[in-house]
């Protein structure tokens, strides 16, 4: 089977070439070329010795295979969806799974007709009453999933969605195949979910519903925020580890060897498209049922073998899951697991016998603990890229933890299956499922509060440390002599020079004032920090993929900042405001400053409500504020405007001796003219652009009256225009310095109270 391994891996190998450094190539034929060039080589590997001949003849085969594959089914999957893309049309699909509420209607993903891929259809809430197999009719707007706007790359493809479809006016609605024995595995996991809610609640219902259907959306705030700082949030995406608690499961019932193998296959074919068909399920799916067939086909099987071919199967099935961060997690953590965490268990135990007591326990934490720093030795850069942080705390967290997912999985399952036969039964067995799931939440909230738990990739020289550890291991491997005392030495000096990247870390903002606008996408969240003080004007995001809560508490975590002093809102919109409850649930706030008066978004109380939960204390500003911050102030001026959230709003001016910096919210000309006649404002060193960069703010008389060297813009992809070309143009003859957060990422301005540089 290592053949089978060579010809996947080189498969493989060809697909992620396409989807990275060749696909973006300006000229189109690179792909072919790559491809020719790939055979060519493996012709010319008829050359070499025997030995060498058949794996270099495969390998090369193969990824001239994989290159093809990737530019054959873009040509023929993507490029048909894309000629739809900005036309509105009449369509006909037909739905794929049940619809998930959004803010304007609903979502649910569809196979149109005469299209390849599937579509993401945003409709009315009609669609939440349908079920999946049923089709719609109707006009829609079609736009490509690759792309939403400009080159924000989205995560679509990678799931095989290629079309996102805006319907437009009412539409049909047919039976289609509603009946037919396809659904069968939705409906049994919307079944599922039913009666989870029923067996369990609160925080404990969204984490049993996460690890046996997949679906995290009852998952709380804090419940998440607190497994992904303690490093078990994987626990809630079904992977291997689910797959391989159902399957021992499975063999615990069923006691002969074949009739597991007979049974197993399906029964993860079935597992897997229950909870969606997720890169890592269908990875650990795959990987499980070859030793299965190997059982019945009298063929041996091995680790790499599995995980190559598993690799291969999904990239046959879309080659654009490659780009999933996932896929790659998964396939990564699994590689650490088969190549590293063997030789880290030998070195821990050695054969050195222990008192049987001890000798158990000290496997079973060594066993834990090599699976879980060889799964991290291999994710940790994709980790720091995707996510921007490292739980330092992982290998703890999953000592403590997983043996009592195991134990929530397991009687989770059974409770459920149970239930539907005998109600009782199941009550009885959901109570081991909920101590075990209410157990790791609380271990969870504990590990997460731990001081230095996590360090994160705001910190600039955390991507510096990270290449130097893994070169201090890789010479510490290749090293001939001294054993394991040259990984000891290797292991204290990387946390000695972790604990100075921190510390360097956190020096940089040693300003009297340190202004950081955060690329949070289309919305605003800016850091003010002064002395160890810290404030956090506005929290949001309209883009759906950014975190806003999470970005800002990990800024202020790399920055030092162990508790934030203010958060200030200066007004209600969701793209200033959506991120505060994740915000509250990773960081201790003290005091929340809010406009006074009801709001046209709909979000103030959320927002109370959440800083009411978590001891915040809400202070609505009614008149002129000042506070301190450090070395500096913050003056909060109250709203001034009559008529809408926007001209409602707070306006924050942060200042350290002759440096300011002006935040006005999305205010517009007339209440900026308003601010201007009310307030006697100073000079400013730099402003905050209102309103994304609108048109309808930061007014030639504004720039005029405050004079401000620089302007920041916190903007990302949207549909309104922003900024605006009349906006930057008057700040181009301001002779202003212009920062966006679109092009410039966060933007860093410091300065003393000294000097009036940033």
């Amino acid at each position: 089977m290592r053949r089978l391994a060579v010809f996947a891996g080189g498969f493989s190998l060809g697909v992620f070439l396409y989807s990275f450094p060749l696909r973006i190539q300006p000229w189109n034929g690179l792909p072919l070329a790559a491809a020719g060039a790939a055979l060519a080589l493996g012709i010319l590997s008829l050359l070499l010795p025997w030995e060498w001949r058949r794996r270099c003849v495969v390998l090369f085969a193969a990824l001239s295979l994989g290159l093809g594959w990737g530019w054959l089914y873009a040509r023929q999957v993507q490029d048909p969806a894309r000629a739809l893309s900005e036309r509105r049309s009449a369509f006909t699909a037909t739905l794929c799974g049940y619809a998930s509420e959004t803010d304007f209607g609903a979502r649910a993903e569809v196979r149109l007709e005469d299209i390849p891929g599937k579509a993401a259809l945003y409709a009315g809430r009609e669609l939440l009453d349908l079920v999946p197999g049923q089709t719609v009719s109707g006009q829609a707007l079609f736009r490509d999933a690759a792309h939403i706007r400009d080159e924000d790359v989205t995560a679509f493809t990678s799931k095989g969605v290629f079309l996102l479809a805006y319907a437009r006016g009412e539409l049909e609605i047919g039976e289609g195949t509603r009946n037919s024995p396809r659904w069968i595995p939705a409906r049994m996991a919307r079944a599922m979910k039913e009666r989870i809610q029923i067996l369990f609640s609160g925080d404990a219902a969204g984490f049993l519903t996460a690890i046996l259907t997949g679906d995290r959306g009852e998952v709380s705030e804090e419940a998440y925020a607190a497994l992904t700082e303690a490093g078990l949030s994987h626990i809630l995406a079904v992977s291997g580890m689910h797959c391989g608690f159902l399957m021992a499961l499975a063999g615990f019932l069923l006691p002969s060897r074949k009739l597991q193998a007979l049974l197993g296959v399906p029964l993860l074919a079935f597992y897997a498209a229950l909870t969606g068909g997720s890169p890592s399920v269908l990875r650990a799916c795959i990987m499980l049922s070859l030793p299965l067939l190997a059982i019945l086909v009298r063929r041996e099987s091995d680790g790499p073998t599995s995980l190559l071919t598993a690799l291969f199967l999904i990239l046959l099935a879309n080659p654009f899951a490659a780009a999933s961060a996932g896929l790659q997690l998964s396939f990564a953590a699994m590689a650490g697991i088969l190549w590293l965490t063997p030789k880290l268990y030998k070195g821990l135990t050695g054969e050195k016998k222990r008192g049987e007591i001890w000798d158990k326990a000290f496997c079973f934490l060594a066993a834990a603990f090599s699976a879980s720093m060889g799964a991290m030795a291999f994710t940790m850069p994709l980790i720091a890229y995707y996510f921007g942080e490292l739980v330092l705390i992982a290998p703890l967290s999953s000592a403590l933890c997983l043996w009592a997912g195991t134990w929530a999985f397991t009687f989770g399952l059974l409770s459920v299956f149970v239930s539907f036969f005998y109600p009782p039964l199941g009550a009885l067995l959901a109570l081991p499922a909920r101590l075990a799931a209410e157990y790791m939440l609380f271990a969870a909230g504990l590990l997460s509060r731990i001081p230095c738990h996590a360090v994160y990739t705001a910190n600039p020289y955390l991507k510096y440390w990270i290449a130097y550890a893994y070169l201090l291991f890789a010479a510490a491997y290749l090293a001939k002599k001294a054993g394991r005392r040259k990984y000891v030495l290797a292991s204290v000096l990387a946390a000695l020079t972790l604990a100075l990247t921190v510390r360097l870390g956190e020096a940089r903002y040693s300003g009297d004032l340190d202004t950081l606008v955060l690329d949070v996408g289309q919305g605003q969240s800016v850091v003010l920090a002064s002395n160890g003080t810290f404030a956090l004007v506005d929290c949001g995001s309209a883009n759906r993929w950014k975190a806003p809560g999470e970005t800002a508490a990990r800024q202020l975590a790399a920055m030092g900042c162990g508790r934030l002093d203010y958060l200030l809102l200066t007004h209600y919109d969701k793209d200033h405001v959506c991120g505060v409850t994740g915000l509250l649930a990773r960081l201790p706030v003290d005091t929340l400053l809010v406009p006074e008066g009801e709001d046209d978004a709909g979000s103030q109380s959320l927002v109370l409500s959440a800083a009411e939960e978590h001891g915040v204390n809400i202070r609505f500003i009614t008149s002129r504020e000042r506070l301190e911050l450090g070395r500096g102030t913050l003056t909060v001026y109250p709203p001034l405007g009559d008529a809408g959230d926007n001209e409602r709003g707070l306006t924050v001016l942060a200042s350290a001796g002759e440096n300011d910096f002006l935040i006005t919210g999305d205010m517009d000309a007339a209440t900026e003219e308003k601010l201007l006649e009310t307030y006697s404002l100073p000079d400013i060193e730099a402003l905050m652009a209102g309103h994304h960069g609108s048109k309808y703010a930061t007014s030639q008389a504004l720039l005029n009256a405050l004079e401000p060297e620089t302007v920041c813009i916190s903007v990302g992809s949207n549909s309104y225009g922003h900024p605006a070309e009349e906006t930057l143009l008057r700040i181009a003859r301001q002779g202003c310095e212009l920062y966006r957060t679109d092009l410039h990422g966060t933007i860093h301005l410091a300065w003393n109270q000294e000097d009036s540089h940033g």
